[in-house]
């Protein structure tokens, strides 16, 4: 698949940090005590809310936030926009929608837009609901130093039924894989340099470079 083929330096990484550096030890993530209540939907909105040449922010996953709303303003992702519920959330970048598209269709869109729109006429609106509450962890507000304490952890999403686990390659060097339901594809990885998003409200979430997957592909 297009996604293994990209991911095979990320891996050589990961295997020598591994190592280099003992895992960390096995531990249960807890709430943090933050209190500010401004949303991660405030947080994505913040720049615009448009398309642009950055594949490295969240333009994609915005859009698709506010489509879903749009189609189903009940949605329980509306949870991102009230910041008095405490959730973590994991945030693929545009350049993850990218790759997951290309995995799903075998073509690269050129544009952020076309991402989107491929992506939206492929799987529907329902589905890319469930991706999203797929990346939400309702509850508990998750920060970095937390995450790199939780190796083999099991996370509960908001999306009923489905979790994924937390596996700590090196807390040194902050690599933390995030393993989906997608058996035979590679996982997340947690970005280092976008961590803490929203830190000290309730609504917290750290940058990841692949889209979870709630199903196998």
């Amino acid at each position: 698949m297009y996604l293994r083929r990209r991911v095979s330096s990320v891996l050589a990484t990961a295997a020598l940090a591994t190592a280099l550096v003992a895992p960390a030890a096995s531990a249960a993530p807890t709430t943090t005590a933050s209190t500010g209540t401004r949303s991660l939907a405030a947080v994505l909105t913040a720049d615009g809310n448009t398309f642009d040449r950055n594949w490295y922010d969240y333009d994609i996953l915005t859009e698709a936030v506010l489509a879903v709303l749009a189609a189903k303003p009940d949605s329980p992702v509306g949870v991102l926009a009230d910041g008095t519920v405490p959730l973590t959330a994991f945030l693929p970048n545009d350049r993850a929608f990218q790759v997951l598209v290309a995995d799903l269709t075998r073509s690269w869109p050129r544009t952020e837009q076309k991402t989107f729109s491929t992506l939206a006429s492929t799987v529907g609106i329902d589905a890319i609901e469930k991706v999203l509450l797929y990346h939400v962890v309702p509850g508990v507000t998750i920060d970095s130093r937390t995450a790199l304490r939780s190796d083999g952890a099991s996370l509960p999403t908001a999306l009923p039924g489905a979790s994924f686990t937390v596996d700590v390659l090196s807390a040194r060097f902050k690599l933390v894989v995030l393993r989906d339901n997608d058996k035979n594809d590679v996982n997340p990885i947690l970005n280092p340099r976008a961590l803490d998003i929203n830190k000290g409200n309730r609504q917290i979430a750290h940058g990841i470079v692949f889209v979870l997957r709630p199903v196998d592909l």
